[in-house]
Order: C-alpha cells, then structure tokens, then sequence
C-alpha cells in the first residue's frame, strides 16, 4: 500500500506570525517588542494630549514668561535684574503686610470651611422633610459670582444704607461700622458665606460612602454616638477633609475679589491681600517686573503648602 504523508505546516518562531500580537509584538522601528503596559501608556497619552496641549499653551507657556519677567525691571520689563525685584519683595514691608493678612484669611477660611461645612452635612444628611431645598439653598451662593457676593454684601454692609444697620435702628440699637470695626473677620464671614455650601457637598459624598455596616458593628459593642463620630465618621473622612483644605488653603492664598469689591484693601492696609497687592503693583505702580515676582513666590508658596498638606493627610489617612 502506498504510503500516506501527511504535510505539516511549517513551524513558526515566537513573535514571527502576522497574527501574533500579545506581549511579543514588536515595537515602533522594530527596537524590541511592545509590552501590554507600554500599549496602554502609549493609549493614555493620546487621550491626554488634548489637555495637555490645553495645559501647555495656557498654563505652562505662561508661568513661564512670568518668570522670565521676573528676572527684568524697567517700564516694559525689558531690563534684566536678575534676582533683583525677588530681593526688593523680601524687603518690602508692603508685601510682607500683605503676605501676613492674606495668612490669616487663609488659616480663617480654611479652619471654617471644614468646621462649616462637616457641620452642615452632618445636618443635611439627616431624613429631614425639605432637606433638599435646604441643599440648594446652601448651594446658591457658590454658584453666585465674587463680584455680585461682594457688590451684595457691601451694600447690606453700608453704615449709613445698608440693611443691618437699618434692623438696628428699628430696634433702638447703636449702628455699626461693619467694614472698620474688624474688616477681615467680615471677609473671612463673607466668604464662609459663599464656600460653605460647597465644602458641605464635599462631606455629604464622603459621609455617603461610609459603609453603615460599621456604625451598625460600632452601636452593637455599645458605642455612643460622640464615639461613632470620633472613631468611624472622622478618621474615614480624612480623603474629603485632607481634600476640602487643599483647596480652601489654594483659594485663600489666591482670593483678590473680597478685597477690590468690598474693602479696597482698607482700611489702613488690614485687608491688603497678597493677589489685591500684586495688581495695585502690576496696573496701578505699572511695575511688571516687580509683581511677576510676586506672582513667583505666591506660586512657590501655594506648592509649598499643598505638598506639606498632602504628606501630612496621608500619613493620617485611616483604612478599616
């Protein structure tokens, strides 16, 4: 009998195939091959260069002609100085008033945000009939512009016209000078007004993703409420509080809109904020130069403080 032969394929090395296309496909210009995490990272980047072509042209492109304004004096910022208008910062007690005034308003917005505001979720997160128009009702005023929060306020505000005063005197009570007698505690009321309820949605989404079933563990051993609080509800918010003081120290360090509306930096340079300094510098004194570094060194602080923050909450950050 004749005898059957069987043909076989030819064998094929590893990676040879066309169809081959796992962990050994090979790289751009063949320079090895092209790992799943690789493929993936090259993914992500072409997702992200929208933004970071967004990032790079109105942010990066920026700050950094800033800084190389920094670096110059003159009329146009055109005669280089080298660290010389960093120098003249340090040595102006004008900005390091301004510097100072702008720390307590941060430490003071920043402490009555996350106060406020866990204070209110605690509150709304309660089943209470219409507490979802008490939300709203919270919400409103961040959703309110800076310059109609301080045009409203500075004219409930206003010794002679403003709505305060008028309740005082229908009352038989002595008026007040809101805006003189302690200037940046109203800002600082001013914009807890404003922030609180969004601080207060911040904690309600992180008093919501508490799993009940550690109260329910915590109330069989005998746990009262006040240590419910303390050992559950505090520690496992550490994320949304470590988050709601980043960005309350950011914005504190960055706030100009209270102080041109409302104060105009008085009086006597008690509510000069940092950012409200550096545009009186940069568009009233016409010194470029001189509020680019100012600009560099609120940068520099902003990224200081966001770091130490950040190394502070993770290191308190408790897991269950």
């Amino acid at each position: 009998m004749p005898s059957k032969t069987t043909e076989r394929a030819p064998a094929e090395r590893p990676g040879r195939g066309p169809h081959r296309r796992g962990p050994f496909a090979r790289g751009p210009f063949g320079r090895g091959p092209l790992t799943l995490r690789a493929r993936r990272a090259r993914t992500a980047y072409l997702f992200l260069a929208p933004a970071l072509l967004f990032f790079a042209v109105f942010y990066y492109v920026p700050i950094a002609d800033v800084v190389h304004t920094s670096l110059h004096t003159g009329p146009r910022a055109d005669e280089f100085d080298g660290l010389g208008n960093y120098v003249d910062a340090f040595d102006d007690p004008a900005a390091r008033n301004s510097f100072v005034v702008t720390l307590l308003f941060t430490v003071g917005t920043t402490v009555g945000a996350i106060v406020l505001g866990l204070g209110l979720a605690l509150l709304v997160n309660r089943p209470l009939r219409g507490r979802a128009l008490f939300r709203l009702a919270l919400l409103v005023p961040y959703l309110t512009s800076v310059a109609v929060v301080g045009l409203l306020w500075r004219n409930i505000l206003d010794p002679q016209l403003g709505i305060l005063n008028r309740m005082l005197r229908e009352f038989d009570l002595p008026t007040q000078q809101w805006l003189n007698t302690a200037p940046l505690t109203t800002l600082v009321v001013i914009t807890l007004w404003q922030i609180s309820g969004y601080t207060m949605i911040l904690f309600l989404a992180g008093l919501q993703g508490i799993p009940e079933v550690y109260y329910e563990a915590a109330y069989l051993d005998g746990a009262g409420s006040r240590q419910r609080f303390w050992r559950i509800t505090l520690p496992l918010l550490a994320p949304t509080t470590l988050f709601v003081a980043v960005m309350a120290v950011i914005s504190g360090l960055q706030a100009f809109g209270q102080a041109y509306i409302i104060t105009n930096g008085g009086p006597a340079d008690s509510t000069d904020l940092y950012v409200f300094h550096l545009f009186n510098v940069a568009f009233r004194s016409r010194d470029f130069g001189y509020s680019s570094a100012l600009s560099v060194l609120l940068l520099i602080v902003i990224m200081v403080f966001t770091a130490l923050q950040m190394r502070a909450g993770r290191r308190r950050e408790v897991r269950y």
